[in-house]
């Protein structure tokens, strides 16, 4: 190999070194770029969230350690906590929009036929595949307010360890003699509760039996 020759084939290995190393810190950019702008709208959504008085308890926890996962350099970390921070935002919203929507469908012989379902102090639902406390607590015939569903929980604690968890075949008394504070304090503890997680009974939930 002649001096020429081998002067051409180390500038080529230089310039394709060059290359690769242009293309790794190229996409270790876009990842940290990805994972600013999704920290931006998870922040956003969860704002949202909160202006609907909807927000999760852990999802601002969750966009704090992506930015601190992004101040260290690691962006793949940090978009995926912000990912999931964005997810649960905006589930956040979903349920506000689900009860808000639910007032406005209900009729007024929905509000009539609530009303003489409570006559009798205390009812009983059995439950069904695919019911949770959520949607059996926003029936028209129980509450018509998923928000109010640790009610059912409280009343029933016998039967439910896990409010996450509840079975077809359960059935379940419906507490008709709430007073405006009990129903008070379960909207508040449904609202800063946090995530559904079947199976891992939550310490708010039995502080929320233990008042």
């Amino acid at each position: 190999m002649t001096m020429r020759t081998t002067a051409r084939f180390s500038a080529a290995v230089a310039l394709s070194l060059g290359l690769l190393a242009g293309c790794a810190t190229t996409g270790e950019d876009d990842a940290c770029t990805n994972a600013e702008q999704a920290i931006a709208n998870a922040k956003a959504t969860n704002a949202e969230a909160a202006a609907l008085g909807n927000e999760w308890r852990d999802t601002g926890k969750i966009i704090k350690n992506a930015e601190k996962a992004l101040a260290e350099d690691d962006c793949d970390k940090a978009l995926a906590l912000a990912n999931q921070a964005l997810a649960q935002a905006e589930n956040a919203k979903a349920q506000a929009a689900a009860e808000s929507q639910k007032f406005l469908d209900r009729t007024a012989s929905d509000i009539d036929d609530s009303a003489a379902a409570g006559a009798g102090g205390m009812d009983n639902y059995t439950v069904v595949g695919g019911d949770n406390l959520w949607n059996i607590s926003g029936k028209s015939s129980i509450y018509g307010d998923p928000y109010q569903w640790p009610l059912i929980f409280k009343a029933n604690r016998s039967q439910i360890k896990d409010p996450d968890l509840i079975y077809p075949g359960q059935n379940f008394a419906i507490d008709r003699n709430a007073s405006s504070s009990e129903i008070d304090a379960a909207i508040n503890h449904a609202r800063t509760r946090g995530a559904w997680s079947v199976g891992d009974v939550e310490q708010s939930d039995l502080d929320f039996l233990a008042r």
